[in-house]
């Protein structure tokens, strides 16, 4: 059997039994003397880890200095571990942190036992420790037996997922069945979290194509929208002048403004009137023309090229009548 050195009990009793103020944090004599007789057997029964002292930084920022035992697992490949004593040791459970710093593989990412940020250890054994029932030793012991059925570097991806067979569930330990449990139920949470993962990214692309859609159905509709305000104001507009139309052919003698008598209304007093009233009407036809020609436009019948030529043709021919127009408002001014 392979026993440790002498050093080391004298190291841990150096370090807990020293009167320097700034020693460590462990202030109960009757402590000391558990954390000494539970480091000397984890050193006697894993002769690969090594005591040492450092400062440790707690979640809330608290720094204390503690002892640890720091080495690596007599498994394969081996796993360097660093176990800290707490400051409330027994009371408290060990820190135990797999050194990513030492090991030349990283944490396999799905373990159910390690970060693979931290390295940090939550195992069974950590967390359901008992002041009077743990120890380090059986901590060790269980960490053993635990990573050499889901060894936690990448090496050993394979095994990582629990390859290898457990004992016969009937030779197993409470805390086997603990960690075999834990395993099962690690990799079943694990399947279906990625299978959720892989729901929500479908429905997610789904969302997006719906709102893509949708938004352009709010543009559609925005047009459409846009469109009828038009019609209905040309509408509006229209029906304006059929109401102002009627009442001119009540006011000037037509009997029956839809008979084909409607015409004989519209007669010029002389010369003048006839022509403004033929210069007006073709002013209006071109105004329709233009108007059907943006309709045209809007439908696909008729190509932008040909609506830009036809209309600046329209433009002139409507200037000129315009422009006749107002030749003739002057000489009747005259």
């Amino acid at each position: 059997m392979t026993i440790f050195s002498p050093n080391s009990i004298r190291f841990i009793e150096d370090a807990l039994f020293c009167s320097d103020p700034l020693a460590l944090s462990y202030s109960d004599p009757d402590q000391k003397w558990i954390i000494r007789q539970h480091l000397i057997s984890l050193l006697h029964d894993f002769p690969s880890l090594s005591p040492s002292v450092a400062l440790f930084t707690h979640n809330d920022g608290t720094v204390v200095k503690l002892l640890l035992a720091s080495g690596e697992l007599p498994i394969s490949p081996p796993v360097p571990l660093a176990i800290w004593v707490h400051e409330l040791y027994p009371h408290a459970p060990p820190i135990v942190y797999i050194n990513t710093a030492a090991s030349p593989y990283p944490i396999h990412h799905h373990h159910p036992f390690a970060d693979p940020t931290s390295g940090a250890i939550t195992a069974a054994y950590v967390a359901n420790w008992h002041s009077t029932k743990s120890s380090l030793s059986g901590l060790a012991h269980n960490l053993t037996k635990l990573f050499s059925h889901n060894h936690p570097l990448c090496w050993a991806a394979s095994k990582a997922v629990g390859s290898e067979r457990w004992a016969h569930p009937s030779l197993a330990s409470k805390m086997e069945a603990a960690d075999r449990l834990a395993c099962s139920l690690y990799y079943d949470a694990a399947a279906v979290v990625a299978g959720v993962r892989r729901e929500t990214e479908e429905l997610a692309a789904v969302q997006a194509a719906l709102k893509e859609r949708s938004e352009g159905l709010a543009i559609a509709v925005g047009q459409l929208e846009g469109e009828r305000r038009g019609l209905k104001s040309r509408s509006d507009e229209m029906c304006e002048e059929v109401d102002i139309l009627q009442n001119w052919l009540r006011v000037n003698g037509a009997a029956n403004p839809g008979s084909a008598a409607v015409d004989d209304a519209f007669e010029g007093a002389d010369g003048w009137s006839e022509t403004a009233m033929d210069v007006l009407a073709a002013d209006q036809a071109v105004e329709d023309l233009m108007y059907k020609l943006e309709g045209a436009v809007g439908a696909g019948v008729v190509s932008f090229d040909v609506y830009l030529k036809q209309v600046r043709v329209l433009a002139r021919e409507q200037f000129c009548h315009r422009f006749k127009m107002t030749k003739i408002s002057t000489s009747f001014r005259l």
